[in-house]
């Protein structure tokens, strides 16, 4: 156990509180490096203006000739836009972007060094388009999830996330559009068409896949034996459950309604337990990504 002093109060750190923080970083590595693949050999080769401060930097070194590498733009203006986050979402998101960020410009800069792109590696517009969507999407979610992200624009879209209430996916669209249409002053169109196009699918993905990442199961059991399943659930599920009475509307039978949320696969360990208790259950599962409470999201 650990404990420092910090503006005058203790924080102690437990055991599960440094394997909180290595999950968390090892999935903010992770994260950056779908990010950095997405990026460097199929965005950047590709001209692909996705918004982001990645969009920017081609931009801007194109425009300059290639005199200031994408790389070394990317890490001037994430820093700038590091300070701002750091005072607005807080020190915990700026630890994480921070660290984020600069795995990710760094990243960008090394690759520069040891696998320098002369041209796409493939002569399937399309088929790079995919991978310079898919890779950051997938990457981005993992960050936002937990409250991260590669810095750049990101940081503007969770500004707009906390200010607005919008879905991240509709603020990455917001701030990434008009750096997407500001490609036309340097690009082909039909490259600036096929940056908008990769940035529309972008904005869907993400938030496909951050609700897929925090799907869980809905359950609404209507039961006569409410005890059995309640310990199942408290006991072996490490769950909790609320419980509260109901009647029949054509047996007019009294009944107990037992409402709980888990993850998916103690999903499939509840329903088989209530098959063995109670056969004459009548159970609702609904998926829900949106749980806020103790267990879930804070």
């Amino acid at each position: 156990m650990k404990s420092q002093e910090m503006n005058g109060k203790k924080d102690i750190f437990t055991p599960k509180d440094i394997k909180s923080v290595i999950k968390d970083y090892t999935l903010v590595t992770l994260g950056v490096l779908l990010v950095t693949i997405g990026v460097y050999f199929f965005k950047f080769p590709n001209n692909f203006a996705i918004g982001g401060v990645t969009g920017l930097a081609m931009i801007l070194s194109n425009a300059f000739n290639g005199a200031i590498s994408s790389g070394t733009i990317v890490l001037v203006v994430n820093i700038l836009l590091l300070i701002i986050g750091y005072l607005v979402l807080g020190r915990k998101f700026g630890n994480r972007t921070l660290y984020g960020s600069l795995l990710f410009s760094l990243s960008l800069n090394l690759l520069e060094i040891l696998v320098p792109m002369s041209g796409p590696i493939t002569d399937e517009p399309l088929l790079e388009l995919a991978f310079a969507v898919i890779f950051p999407a997938l990457g981005s979610a993992i960050l936002f999830n937990i409250g991260a992200s590669t810095g750049g624009t990101d940081i503007v879209a969770m500004l707009l996330r906390k200010y607005t209430h919008l879905d991240i996916g509709r603020s990455l669209l917001i701030t990434d559009f008009i750096l997407t249409l500001a490609g036309f002053t340097v690009f082909s169109v039909k490259t600036v068409l096929m940056s908008i196009l990769g940035l529309l699918i972008k904005s869907t993905l993400v938030d496909s896949i951050i609700e897929n990442l925090n799907l869980n199961k809905y359950f609404t059991i209507i039961t006569k034996n409410p005890d059995q399943i309640c310990d199942y659930i408290l006991n072996h599920i490490h769950r909790s459950a609320t419980v509260f009475d109901g009647k029949g509307a054509f047996t007019q039978e009294d009944r107990k309604i037992v409402i709980t949320v888990m993850s998916r696969s103690q999903a499939v360990q509840l329903r088989n337990h209530i098959k063995k208790v109670d056969p004459g259950a009548f159970i609702l599962i609904t998926n829900t990504s949106e749980i806020i409470g103790k267990g879930f999201r804070a």
